[in-house]
């Protein structure tokens, strides 16, 4: 059992102990399944990004078909339009679900509320029950929005179920059934991971669940190539959830991917063209699966899902307010990212109480429903404590500029689509708000339109709930009447939400009369609807301070709560609604400043509806800490380029703050699920907080040593041993060097490979001592992720073990070397290994000696930043030993204070005046930057020559 266990382990799986050494709690990944017996289906487990090169992979090529990348190509526009015609049935399905829901419950609310409550809370909690209950019981890594397995994969490590064709069924029917039952959530998320999925899957020509595998696109079953086709397929799910081709690309590069090319890029550019192009054809086509009659014809309301109909000249003082709410967002986005992590620390450590897995699951099944039975009674009371708003004309305004009063008790009468005429004779004398007050009598002939007024659906531009008993109504019977000659038609949009207010009735093309809910038009509609409703312009009075900010303290408290739970949901629409919300606030405040609505050309700039646009964008960078993409991708969600720079502004400032305060939402999830992630830079400080200059340090310095190695003749026996023993998940290959007579580094093997290599029949079926075996493998069978059946193997391996023949039967290891494995001397630069390692996508890193020969090996274990602090302030503590005639340094806590006043001042003093704890540091031995010949070191050399001693101590 030992030997099976050690076996199982291998080399490179997560050192969860020193993890939670590191942070104070973290937790495995909740029922994650027992690790395998190679090192493929470790969770946690790091994959080489290149091909390891070895004499059977050059007989692999020689004998590939040459051909140009035209097969790539067609892959790419596979990927697009599969995950096109995927987004497509995601949007259809869930306006579907919801339109059944508001339909309903807009009748029933007329009626009864109790009976309304009953009705969204049956049906939403009917689809949140199988949105919870596809991911707690068939497949829980499928819950989420599954963005950071999507980066911790393609920065080389495997994570077991992720991208499975089980996952892939679950995260779309989860997704599909959370969003439309009403959870304040997002698809977008979900769309990610799918197209990762697809993109990982379809390249591959083949599957395991299925158990088919076709004989196409062969050549691209490989971990490169399938990362590739990964990160396409991540992008394109972007582009088709945002119709956002462009920022989809640039998504990938800058969040997703963690190896880039030019020609990477151009490829998923293509993709993410046809995953656009495919989305949009068939959603302008349909409607809730219902043919428009159109087929081909781009609606714009269709493909820019908020889309800003009435563009606003930008005033240099509106930066001044973006960089309010990018400081904001900043606060509100690390503030969200804290709160999230903390939920789900707290559900993760609740269910790991519970001893039973059964019970576990059950207790994630009902968290969703929970949620939904809360948010449902919210959606439908919270609107009741706010009154009935008349659809008015704002105060201050005249003939040029209608405006609205939502204190004054008058009607609006204009529509913003539909505007008749309005005959000024039946009119009184202007108000004092330059409308003109018109005394409609409802006369026996518009009998209709009383019945409209009170209880009929109204056809006209608002869409609302119907009366009730005209709450809300105020006692003055007069219409308002804007102008027929008004130029800037500041109106209330036409998607907000009666509740039990009174409709508007529409005489001869002119609306007349009605109310509406502000809290209602905010909560009982979709969250892309609820969002074009925050950016409609000129709509300035339609929102005010008390439901704005009751609906963003309530909405941000539920987002937090439901991010993590057990459905598959994203988090771009609740951060979109949040900073539309707080920006769509601070624009009614710049209003009221301003004494009303202004009327010059140089101050339209303050418009509610704008800066709630900018505010969404700065809590989407303060929570994702994105910039590039995100700014590509605002605009073209809204088709508003003239906010370019406005929300470049307000997106950096909360980029900045947000770093200031926290990681990132994503990439504190990587730590929270213990996925081994390695940055672009490592950013490692020591026990006072002091930033590390690894420059300073040296391969050897986190080394994992001693290290077993092999030769390329072995025993089968000994390497079974090997394998039963150890859990190490690679093996450096030395061979004698005649040259030097020394046993030198030859290259690399993995765990899985000697796997594969000893599972040939040729080894097992040996019954002669003394022979050396060559096993005939083909290279796609040694290029395997993982094992099919690993306890047939373990019975192997003990059967070799066991009995004595196979001490004496050896096989020829040297076809299957990877002769490309890298290897670095033990004085390398430490961060230029950390560069090396993660730029290539690395599983192993073999450290060597001046002679060549083996010291120790550099894993993804060794260089994670827990690690690399623990090891390098052992280091520190030893001191360092730097070349240029310093042999040991080893500095007071005064020598510290010394040299910082030293780096302080280097720019000015000459070396010779310098007087660093002379005991310790001679000044005419600090060497200076030189290309070429290394120069005497003189007494007149600068001591700015030697920054990086500064950086050691401080």
């Amino acid at each position: 059992m030992a030997k099976t266990a050690a076996f199982k382990a291998g080399l490179g799986s997560l050192d969860y102990d020193g993890i939670n050494r590191y942070h104070d709690r973290i937790y495995r990944i909740s029922n994650a399944p027992e690790r395998s017996l190679d090192s493929g289906n470790q969770v946690g487990e790091n994959e080489s990004f290149y091909t390891r090169r070895r004499s059977l992979y050059v007989m692999f090529l020689l004998y590939l078909t040459s051909r140009l990348d035209w097969d790539r190509w067609i892959m790419m526009g596979l990927i697009g339009t599969t995950i096109g015609f995927i987004g497509f049935l995601m949007h259809q399905s869930v306006h579907l679900i919801a339109e059944i829901k508001w339909e309903k419950t807009n009748h029933f609310i007329h009626e009864n509320i109790l009976k309304a409550w009953g009705w969204l809370i049956g049906y939403s909690v009917l689809f949140a029950a199988l949105s919870s209950a596809s991911v707690a019981f068939f497949c829980l890594p499928a819950g989420g929005s599954g963005i950071p397995e999507v980066i911790g994969f393609l920065n080389g490590t495997i994570i077991r179920h992720v991208f499975t064709l089980r996952a892939f069924a679950v995260k779309f029917v989860s997704c599909m059934f959370a969003v439309g039952a009403g959870l304040p959530v997002g698809p977008e998320g979900p769309m990610i991971h799918i197209g990762s999925v697809i993109g990982s899957g379809l390249s591959q020509f083949r599957s395991r669940a299925l158990k088919i595998s076709l004989p196409w696109f062969t050549r691209f079953r490989n971990s490169e190539d399938r990362r590739n086709f990964t990160t396409a397929g991540a992008a394109a799910g972007v582009a088709s959830a945002f119709t956002a081709p462009v920022g989809g690309l640039l998504f990938a590069m800058e969040e997703v991917s963690s190896f880039w090319s030019m020609k990477l890029g151009w490829m998923i550019f293509f993709a993410c063209m046809l995953a656009t192009f495919t989305t949009d054809l068939l959603n302008a086509s349909f409607h809730a699966f219902q043919y428009s009659g159109v087929f081909g014809l781009f609606h714009t309301d269709k493909f820019i899902i908020f889309k800003v109909s009435n563009a606003i000249p930008v005033n240099a003082i509106m930066f001044l307010p973006a960089m309010v709410l990018g400081v904001i967002g900043g606060i509100l986005g690390a503030a969200f990212t804290i709160i999230n992590l903390k939920i789900n620390r707290t559900r993760r450590r609740l269910v790991a109480k519970v001893r039973k897995p059964i019970l576990q699951k059950i207790i994630r099944f009902v968290e969703p429903i929970i949620i939904m039975i809360v948010w449902g009674t919210i959606v439908i009371y919270l609107p009741a404590a706010f009154p009935c708003k008349p659809l008015v004309c704002p105060q201050g305004g005249d003939d040029s500029a209608p405006a609205m009063d939502s204190s004054s008790g008058q009607h609006i009468s204009f529509s913003e689509h539909k505007r008749a005429d309005v005959n000024t004779n039946n009119m009184s004398a202007p108000t004092s708000f330059g409308i003109y007050a018109h005394n409609h009598h409802i006369s026996d002939n518009d009998s209709g339109v009383a019945e409209d007024l009170g209880h009929g659906d109204n056809e006209g531009s608002i869409h609302g709930y119907g009366s009730h008993h005209g709450h809300g109504q105020s006692d003055n019977a007069s219409s308002v009447y804007c102008p027929k000659n008004s130029t800037m038609p500041y109106a209330i949009d036409d998607g907000v939400k009666q509740y039990w207010c009174s409709k508007p009735v529409v005489v001869n093309g002119t609306t007349i009369g009605g109310t509406y809910n502000e809290a209602a038009s905010l909560l009982n509609l979709d969250g892309q609807s609820a969002l074009r409703l925050l950016f409609s312009r000129r709509t300035h009075l339609q929102f005010g301070y008390e439901s704005l900010l009751t609906v963003l303290a309530l909405y941000y408290f539920m987002a937090c709560w439901a991010a993590g739970s057990a459905v598959a949901s994203g988090i771009v629409v609740p951060m979109l609604f949040i900073g539309g919300l707080y920006g769509r606030a601070l624009g009614r405040l710049l209003v009221d400043l301003h004494g009303g609505v202004p009327e010059s050309d140089f101050w339209t700039w303050i418009d509610p509806g704008a800066l709630a646009l900018i505010g969404a964008a700065s809590f989407f960078g303060g929570v994702s800490r994105l910039t590039i993409s995100l700014t590509v991708i605002m605009i073209e969600v809204t088709n508003d380029v003239g906010f370019l720079l406005p929300i470049m502004v307000a997106i950096m400032l909360a980029k900045w703050v947000g770093d200031y305060i926290t990681h990132p939402l994503y990439h504190s999830l990587l730590e929270m699920k213990c996925i081994p992630f390695l940055d672009t830079e490592p950013v490692v400080y020591d026990n006072q907080q002091n930033l590390l200059n690894l420059e300073l340090f040296k391969a050897r310095d986190v080394m994992h040593s001693p290290v077993i190695t092999l030769t390329p003749r072995e025993s089968a026996a000994h390497l079974a041993h090997l394998l039963l023993e150890t859990s190490h998940g690679g093996f450096p290959i030395i061979k004698w060097n005649d040259d030097i007579k020394q046993e030198v580094v030859h290259g690399l093997l993995t765990r899985t490979e000697l796997c594969v290599i000893l599972t040939s029949k040729k080894i097992s079926e040996q019954k002669q001592a003394g022979v050396t075996i060559t096993p005939q493998i083909e290279y796609e069978e040694l290029s395997k992720e993982r094992l099919p059946d690993n306890s047939n193997i373990i019975e192997l391996l003990e059967k070799y073990v066991e009995e004595t023949q196979y001490k004496e039967v050896y096989v020829d290891l040297e076809p299957f070397v990877n002769r490309s494995a890298l290897h670095v001397q033990e004085d390398f630069s430490l961060h230029r290994t950390y560069i090396v390692f993660r730029t290539l996508g690395l599983r192993h890193l073999t450290v060597v000696d001046s002679a060549n020969r083996v010291v120790g090996i550099i894993s993804r274990k060794d260089l994670m930043g827990y690690n690399l602090e623990e090891k390098l302030e052992q280091r520190k503590r030893r001191g360092y030993s730097l070349e240029g005639g310093i042999q040991k340094f080893l500095p007071s806590e005064q020598s510290q204070s010394d040299v910082r006043i030293w780096c302080r001042n280097c720019y000015s003093t000459p070396i010779r005046e310098v007087i660093i704890s002379a005991d310790h540091v001679q000044a005419k031995h600090l060497p200076r930057r030189h290309h070429g010949p290394e120069p005497a070191a003189t007494t007149s050399t600068s001591p700015c020559s030697t920054m990086t001693l500064c950086r050691t101590l401080m």
